[in-house]
């Protein structure tokens, strides 16, 4: 078993002794480092370590948000290493997967960060249906008006070829395209 740290800064400004210095303290043989926001999906230290893990091996981090983009990122990695057998550990949080106790802790963690993601579906499908039931549509207001499908009609009665509508009215040749259809649909 070896156990294997990560750290991770924002900017080029900060320094990793802080992270390095703890993981050190705590065990680990070898640190690897990512100088790149948290949001970033692209990050070769955090892809280079976890390439680096074997079964029974630990990971650890100085705290949570070191490792995870978001809870569901942390939550996917967590548990990506868990299927191949590898543990996780946060110094900060005292969260260590492989014992019972820290697993729990975690899976917590999972359901909490799963229950804020049904609210905010739940939450989002309420607003909608409270603006539909106002008469309110979501998305996009079309480009092509109901003036511009008339004034269209009126070019292609004219002899205009479709391409040449849709340059006059400053729309594309698609949603022209998409708006005939509609209106002979509607008709």
């Amino acid at each position: 078993m070896a156990l294997i740290g990560y750290a991770r800064i924002s900017t080029a400004g900060q320094d990793t002794a802080l992270q390095t210095d703890a993981l050190l303290k705590a065990g680990c043989t070898r640190v690897f480092e990512d100088i790149a926001s948290g949001a970033k999906a692209d990050r070769p230290g955090l892809d280079d370590a976890l390439s680096y893990l074997r079964e029974g091996d630990v990971l650890a981090v100085w705290r949570l948000d070191r490792l995870g983009r978001s809870m569901k990122h942390l939550i996917e990695t967590v548990s990506a290493l868990e299927s191949r057998g590898v543990g996780f550990q946060s110094l900060t949080e005292n969260i260590d997967t492989t014992t019972p106790g820290g697993r729990l802790i975690f899976h917590v963690f999972g359901a909490l960060g799963q229950f804020e993601r049904d609210l905010i579906r739940e939450r989002t499908r309420a607003g909608l249906t409270a603006a539909a039931a106002r008469g309110r549509k979501g998305g996009r207001k079309p480009v092509v008006t109901a003036d511009k499908l008339q004034r269209a009609k009126e070019y292609l009665a004219n002899g205009l070829n479709v391409r040449e509508a849709a340059t006059r009215l400053k729309v594309s040749k698609t949603a022209l395209y998409a708006a005939l259809q509609d209106g002979s649909r509607q008709e």
